[in-house]
């Protein structure tokens, strides 16, 4: 797959770990689903800054755009299991600054979000957003745009779970079509699970 990037935008290497994790974090500390499942900013923090480093660096594509904007992407069939290593210290992350019950509500979610996974091949968005300094001046656009067109020249579909709703018209407006919405725990809000055809 062939990535063409704009020059504001880079690929991330594994020592961008901890500014992925940290623009992703601050970028979804407002989000619905993430702060019923961990509570806390802080626990929402950790958490990302795990899956960055043990994950989507390792096993996906991430790139950013300078300090003010960060996405996270692997293929669909991508080994997205964390190791021994790595939920050991999301579950002692999240156990210390999680509020209560939030270890088991990630696990659950975790659990719910693997089972409804797609299967046929597609191009899996993890994770996209900006700091809230950087908002509105197009990053998402062109963070998001580089791997969209890559998908539209393989024939690849995208995949999706939008867990805030303020982000529907953005990914509605790069192709992206309402799905089904998933349930990741009793009394949580609602994740929406999307989908994007290629276009020819």
């Amino acid at each position: 797959m062939k990535i063409e990037l704009p020059d504001n935008v880079r690929a991330a290497t594994q020592a961008d770990w901890r500014q992925l994790g940290d623009i992703t974090a601050e970028a979804f500390f407002d989000d619905p689903v993430n702060k019923w499942i961990f509570g806390t900013n802080r626990a929402i923090k950790s958490t990302f800054t795990v899956l960055a480093r043990d994950i989507y660096l390792k096993n996906g594509l991430c790139y950013l755009a300078g300090d003010g904007g960060a996405t996270m992407w692997s293929q669909g069939d991508a080994n997205r299991n964390p190791p021994l290593m790595a939920i050991l210290s999301i579950a002692a992350g999240v156990a210390r600054w999680g509020s209560k019950g939030a270890v088991g509500r990630a696990l659950k979610a975790g659990e719910v979000m693997d089972a409804n996974h797609p299967h046929e091949p597609h191009m899996y968005l993890f994770s996209i957003g900006t700091r809230k300094a950087a908002r509105g001046k197009g990053l998402g656009k062109a963070l998001i745009r580089p791997m969209l067109e890559a998908c539209d020249r393989d024939g690849l579909p995208a995949y999706l779970e939008n867990s805030n709703p303020d982000n529907t018209g953005f990914y509605m407006s790069h192709g992206f079509e309402h799905m089904k919405y998933i349930e990741v725990g009793p009394g949580a809000p609602p994740l929406q699970a999307m989908w994007r055809k290629p276009k020819a």
